[in-house]
């Protein structure tokens, strides 16, 4: 039996088109299937209109508690209803999740060495509440997740959702044949003089292209946290547009 579970960016929340030409592919994908969001593009925004600072550090955003109440407003609140609200107009049961939501997801905060995250998550292998989402599964109910989950003293937390996207592959590998696929507006991880993608992607080949530059920022979580769910039994992964392969 296979599980399906699909990563979606900011880059593709924020585009009506490409949101929509995903959606139709999601809903037609026969197997059960969790969606996990970001919505970093929009948290930006918000932040700037706010005149709050944004840092980064390779590809993942520092939390300090204004950003923390953005994050929740637009990753938990707008974006993620908005996605429920979206694939119900395609006759879809979405569910629309926090990690805090059931304690199915319950990270622990990032240690503040060598570099400090503020108030971001990190997700442990006892992190994922199987059974909670397995039962909703059972249920022909899709869980939509946002990157956000909260720590077991209650503290919300930033949580990347590339993290979220693999760390569910990797819970549910044992129950299923998952297959793991980050989507974003790209075909997919290109080397320079070359319009194709690559078709595979060693982690000798991820460290040289790191190195060089050509993997970099947001790309950096999502190939590491592919390897990763790789490495550890999930099925297959797959980084690109949906409409190449489903």
């Amino acid at each position: 039996m296979y599980l399906d579970i699909f990563k979606i960016g900011g880059n593709v929340v924020d585009d009506p088109g490409t949101l929509q030409q995903f959606l139709d592919t999601f809903c037609s994908c026969p197997e059960r299937k969790i969606l996990v969001h970001g919505g970093g593009v929009l948290a930006t925004d918000l932040a700037r209109r706010l005149d709050i600072p944004v840092q980064m550090h390779e590809g993942r955003r520092i939390t300090d508690n204004e950003t923390l109440r953005i994050a929740v407003m637009v990753y938990a609140g707008w974006v993620n209803k908005s996605l429920v609200a979206a694939l119900a107009a395609r006759n879809c049961r979405a569910l629309g999740l926090s990690g805090a939501d059931g304690k199915c997801i319950i990270s622990r905060k990032r240690d503040p060495h060598p570099v400090d995250f503020g108030l971001v998550g990190d997700l442990t292998p006892e992190s994922i509440d199987v059974l909670f989402i397995d039962n909703l599964l059972n249920q022909s109910i899709i869980p939509v997740f946002c990157p956000v989950t909260c720590s077991r003293e209650g503290q919300l937390l930033n949580t990347n959702a590339d993290t979220i996207a693999s760390a569910l592959a990797l819970s549910f590998s044992p129950k299923f044949k998952v297959r793991l696929r980050y989507v974003f507006d790209r075909e997919g991880i290109t080397c320079p003089g070359s319009d194709r993608p690559l078709s595979l992607l060693s982690r000798r080949q991820y460290r040289e292209l790191r190195r060089e530059g050509i993997i970099y920022g947001g790309m950096i979580p999502k190939v590491e946290n592919a390897l990763k769910a790789l490495e550890s039994g999930v099925q297959e992964v797959f980084i690109g547009q949906t409409s190449v392969q489903l």
